[in-house]
């Protein structure tokens, strides 16, 4: 931690007495609550928060260790109406909500950044962009589970909210002077009200390389893997692909290993568990050549296919979408909004795949209203993409020129 130059001890908070002293200062503190937790993601099985550090004008910065502490919900309690400031508010609002913060009002410095048109968007380059200071990163992606925490690690985690005020005062500067306060209010406002992902019915369809199967019995060893793996990462609270990655899974179902010996002298089978474990992955696939309930090789999409196979498979969306692209291209550039901020673009295929009868710039918004948009989104894209389609639609000409960066087309292709 920083204070007048020189770098100080940092101290984490890990038991009730030290949660409640940390709380009364808060509460005397003023102005917003900055937010960052620090999760243990690709070393740990849950997303939980093994780091929390808060900062509030007045009372100073905090670092939490929230497994020993437990309910922290008082802090949002503390906070009221209070704006959360939070980098990147999508990644930290789940796994704070697991321990009771549930902020009221939130001001995300990254998607403030995002509408400004910023290059870069990363905490560390944010700060530099406005604040002119360096933010070492070089500990973003270590293993926050471990305890002790070492002091430079602290250090980097109180560094991370001690700026995150004075950043969100320069973007909400910024955003009054380009005319997007409301933009960023409403981006903010489906941030903090977004549901959490819903599980899947079928977790296990996650895993990498399972399109490359071909009959329903590799499927189902597959499944048998995959939940077996899964049942030993939460016992022991690892990322499963650090047991035996996805591609050792798939390679050991497509190998077809007559026995247990087979599969330990299988080299593609590989993983720090791939030979410890090696009672439990063989249990697993005779689970599979035995189960009599045998999944689908593949199961029916609700979302519509990838753009490259329209041509063949709806030409009339593949040109709706063809004449829609350069178009939305062309207002995120005048707006200075990325493309995937402007309108997400999985929604954009979702309207041209099947668009509304009648098409109108208001049948076209209750659409993107249905999918998701936000209300400025609709104003700014609803009657544009209604003039394109409809352009599409009554247009002879086969070929469309498409002005669009092949850049742009990539990310409105793959984007979600």
């Amino acid at each position: 931690m920083l204070i007048d130059g020189s770098v100080v001890r940092v101290q984490v908070i890990d038991d009730a007495a030290g949660f409640d002293r940390a709380c009364d200062a808060l509460r005397a503190g003023t102005g917003p609550f900055a937010v960052d937790a620090e999760r243990a993601s690709g070393f740990t099985y849950s997303q939980r928060a093994y780091l929390i550090q808060i900062h509030r004008r007045g009372a100073g910065t905090f670092l939490f260790d929230p497994p020993p502490i437990g309910d922290m919900s008082v802090l949002t309690e503390i906070a009221g109406d209070e704006e959360w400031v939070i980098h990147a508010a999508s990644q930290d609002l789940p796994c704070l909500r697991e321990v009771g913060i549930a902020p009221r009002s939130l001001f995300d410095t990254e998607l403030a950044a995002r509408l400004l048109g910023f290059d870069k968007v990363g905490l560390g380059a944010v700060v530099e962009t406005l604040l002119g200071i360096h933010l070492a990163k070089e500990h973003s992606a270590v293993d926050w589970s471990t305890r002790p925490l070492p002091e430079p690690w602290l250090e980097y985690a109180a560094l991370d909210v001690e700026l995150l005020v004075d950043v969100r005062d320069k973007l909400a500067d910024l955003l009054i002077e380009s005319d997007k306060e409301l933009i960023a209010r409403q981006e903010f406002t489906a941030a903090l009200t977004k549901p959490n992902k819903e599980i899947a019915k079928e977790p296990w369809r996650r895993l990498s390389g399972l399109h490359t199967l071909r009959t329903p019995r590799q499927v189902a060893v597959a499944r048998e893997l995959w939940l077996a793996r899964d049942a030993i990462a939460v016992e022991r609270d690892v990322a499963p692909g650090r047991l035996v990655p996805d591609a050792s899974l798939v390679a050991a179902v497509t190998a077809e290993p007559a026995n247990k010996s087979e599969l330990a002298r299988l080299k593609a089978f590989n993983g720090r568990a791939s030979r410890s474990l090696l009672d439990e992955w063989w249990s697993a696939i005779e689970r599979g050549r035995r189960s009599e309930d045998l999944p689908l090789v593949r199961i029916k999409s609700t979302e519509p296919p990838p753009p490259r196979s329209w041509p063949d498979r709806n030409p009339e969306a593949h040109r709706r979408l063809s004449f829609a692209r350069p178009r939305m291209t062309q207002l995120s550039e005048e707006r200075n909004i990325p493309l995937e901020n402007l309108l997400t673009p999985s929604l954009l295929r979702s309207v041209a795949w099947s668009p509304p009868t009648p098409l109108t710039a208001q049948t076209v918004g209750h659409e993107l209203a249905v999918g998701g948009a936000r209300q400025w989104q609709i104003e700014a894209c609803a009657e544009l993409i209604a003039s394109a389609f409809h352009e599409a639609d009554t247009t002879v000409d086969e070929d469309v020129e498409m002005d669009v960066h092949p850049e742009h087309l990539a990310r409105m292709d793959e984007s979600p």
